[in-house]
C-alpha cells in the first residue's frame, strides 16, 4: 500500500510515519483491508514521551481557566465533525452510524466535565488550624501520563482520559488500539485545532512493543488502561514494579437478575439493546440474564426469541440496522466457539447467530444475535466474556441463588435487577458486589460528573476513571502549613509534638 493509506502517530502536533513494521486495518462490514496502521518503534514512543516532557513546565503553569477554554473549543469542534468521527468509527469498528453517534455523544460529557476544571482544581484552605497558622492542600499534575485504550469504543474510551488528564495539567501520550486508529487520531488533529500548545498530546500506534515502553519508561508518572482482564492485570502490575500510578480497567461478564415481579416486556427490550447493541463489544453489555422462578424463564425465553427474529444486523452505513460486525476474522471465530461450546456442554442454542451473512458483504466478520438457554455455572462460554452478540440465560429458584451467582464471579463491572418490588431492588444494591448497578436500568454506565470502575477483576487500581475520581487520579495533594509568628512574642524550643 501506498504511504498515503497508512496511519501513522501524531508528536508534537505533527504527523510522524515511523513505517519499518505496519498492520492491516479492516473494514470489519466487507471483511477486507482498508489502510494500514504503522507500529510504533521504541524510538518513536521514547520521541512521543520527549515530547511530552518539554511541553510539560509550561503547560502545568498555563492557568486552569484557559485549559479550561481550549476544553470547550475541542467541544465545540467535536459536535462539529460527529458525522465524520461516526464515519470513521464506522468504517473500522463496524458500529452503526447512530450507535457510533452515541459513543461520541458519551465522550463528550466527559469534555463538558473537564470544561469546569477552574472549579474542580480549587484547593482546600482552613485558617487558623493553630495560633496564627493556616493549613491548605493544592493538587499538583503528575508530569507525563499515558493512556492505552482499546477497540471497542475508539472515542469514547480516550475521552474518558484525555480531558481529565489535559486540564489537571498533566501532558498525555495515547496508544489507541490498532485495530480502528483513525477516528482516535482525528481526536488529536481537533485537539490541535482547539488551541493546544504543540507536545501536550500525542499519539503512538503500536502494539505491546509500544505498550511496554510506556510501561518502562520513568518519565511517564501514571497509566489509563481499559481492555480485557489479562492484559490489564499485566498493565497494574508492570506499572507497579515500575514506580507509577495506574487504574487498569478489565474484563466484565454482566448479569440481569429478572425477578417473578418484572414488566417483560420491559426487559426484552432493555436485553435486545443491552445484549446485542454494538454487537456485544461492550464491557457494560448484559450478557446473562438470571430468571428466578420457571414460570418467569419460560416467558422470557419465549418473547426474546421471537423479539430476536425483528433485530437487523449489517453494514455501518446503514442506519436501519441494529448492529453490525464484530471487529475481526479472529474474534468472529472465537464467539462461534463459545456459542458451540455452550451447544457442546448441555446448554440450548434457542436462536442460533452461526453462519449469519448479509447479502453484498459476504464476507464481513457478522454473528447474529444469538439465545442461549438452560446455562450453567460450570459452563466455559459462562466464565468467559465473549464479548459478542450471544445472551445466556440461566434459571434458579431464589433470588439469594441469583445473587450468590453474580457475587462468586471473578468479574464485578456492571449489573442490574429487573422488579417492581423496591425491597427486593434496595437488598440487591447493597448486597451484590459489583461496581455498577442498575435497578431496571440495563446499562448502568455513570454519567460525567459520577465515576465509571467496576470491582474485583474487572478494575485494578484504587481510582475510577472520569468524574471526580479521574481528578483525583490524574493531580498528587500537597498540603502546605503556614505560620508567621509576631516579632513581640517569641516562642521556646518544642520537643513534644505539637498538639494544640
Amino acid at each position: 500500500m501506498s504511504e498515503l493509506n497508512v496511519v501513522g502517530h501524531l508528536i508534537n502536533g505533527k504527523k510522524i510515519h515511523d513505517t519499518q513494521r505496519t498492520q492491516d486495518v479492516f473494514n470489519p462490514s466487507t471483511g477486507k483491508v482498508s489502510k494500514q496502521v504503522a507500529l510504533a518503534s521504541k524510538e518513536t514512543v521514547e520521541e512521543a514521551i520527549a515530547a511530552a516532557q518539554a511541553a510539560f513546565p509550561a503547560w502545568k503553569n498555563t492557568p486552569p481557566l484557559r485549559r479550561a477554554r481550549i476544553m470547550f473549543k475541542f467541544k465545540e469542534l467535536l459536535e462539529q465533525n460527529a458525522e465524520k468521527i461516526a464515519h470513521l468509527i464506522g468504517e473500522e469498528h463496524g458500529k452503526i452510524l447512530h450507535d457510533a453517534k452515541g459513543e461520541l455523544q458519551r465522550g463528550i460529557e466527559v469534555v463538558e466535565y473537564a470544561c469546569g476544571a477552574p472549579e474542580l482544581l480549587k484547593g482546600e484552605f482552613t485558617k487558623n488550624v493553630g495560633p496564627n497558622i493556616d493549613s491548605w492542600s493544592d493538587f499538583h499534575p503528575l508530569g507525563v501520563v499515558a493512556g492505552i485504550t482499546p477497540f471497542n469504543f475508539p472515542t469514547m474510551v480516550p475521552l474518558w482520559m484525555i480531558p481529565m488528564a489535559l486540564v489537571c495539567g498533566n501532558t498525555f501520550v495515547l496508544k489507541p488500539s490498532e485495530r480502528d486508529p483513525s477516528s482516535t487520531m482525528f481526536l488529536g488533529e481537533l485537539l490541535y485545532q482547539a488551541g493546544l500548545p504543540e507536545g501536550v498530546f500525542n499519539i503512538v500506534n503500536g502494539d505491546k512493543e509500544a505498550v511496554d515502553v510506556l510501561l518502562s519508561d520513568s518519565r511517564v508518572q501514571a497509566v489509563s488502561f481499559v481492555g480485557s482482564t489479562p492484559i490489564a492485570e499485566y498493565i497494574y502490575k508492570t506499572a507497579a514494579a515500575n514506580g507509577k500510578r495506574c487504574q487498569a480497567l478489565g474484563g466484565a461478564k454482566n448479569h440481569a437478575i429478572v425477578m417473578p415481579d418484572a414488566d417483560l416486556d420491559n426487559v426484552v427490550n432493555s436485553l435486545l439493546g443491552a445484549a446485542f447493541g454494538s454487537s456485544g463489544e461492550r464491557c457494560m453489555a448484559l450478557s446473562v440474564a438470571v430468571t428466578v422462578g420457571k414460570e418467569i424463564g419460560d416467558q422470557l425465553i419465549e418473547n426474546l426469541s421471537k423479539a430476536i427474529d425483528s433485530l437487523k444486523y449489517g453494514a455501518y452505513s446503514e442506519n436501519s440496522n441494529d448492529f453490525g460486525p464484530v471487529i475481526t476474522k479472529a474474534h468472529k471465530d472465537k464467539v462461534v466457539s463459545h456459542i458451540t461450546s455452550a451447544e457442546q456442554q448441555g446448554a440450548k442454542v434457542v436462536v442460533d447467530g452461526r453462519g449469519a451473512k448479509v447479502a453484498g458483504y459476504e464476507d464481513g466478520f457478522y454473528v447474529g444475535a444469538t439465545l442461549i438457554d438452560d446455562v450453567t455455572p460450570e459452563m466455559d462460554s459462562y466464565k468467559a466474556e465473549i464479548f459478542g452478540p450471544v445472551l445466556q440465560v440461566i434459571r434458579v429458584d431464589t433470588m439469594e441463588e441469583a445473587l450468590e451467582l453474580i457475587n462468586k464471579h471473578e468479574y464485578g463491572n456492571g449489573t442490574c435487577i429487573y422488579t417492581r418490588d423496591g425491597e427486593a431492588a434496595r437488598y440487591f444494591c447493597d448486597n451484590v458486589l459489583v461496581g455498577m448497578v442498575g435497578v431496571n436500568i440495563p446499562l448502568p454506565v455513570p454519567v460525567a460528573y459520577h465515576s465509571f470502575g467496576g470491582w474485583k477483576r474487572s478494575l485494578f487500581g484504587d481510582l475510577h476513571v472520569y468524574g471526580p475520581d479521574g481528578i483525583r487520579f490524574y493531580t498528587r495533594r500537597k498540603t502546605i502549613t503556614q505560620r508567621w509568628p509576631s516579632s513581640s512574642v517569641r516562642e521556646g524550643a518544642q520537643f513534644s509534638m505539637p498538639t494544640l
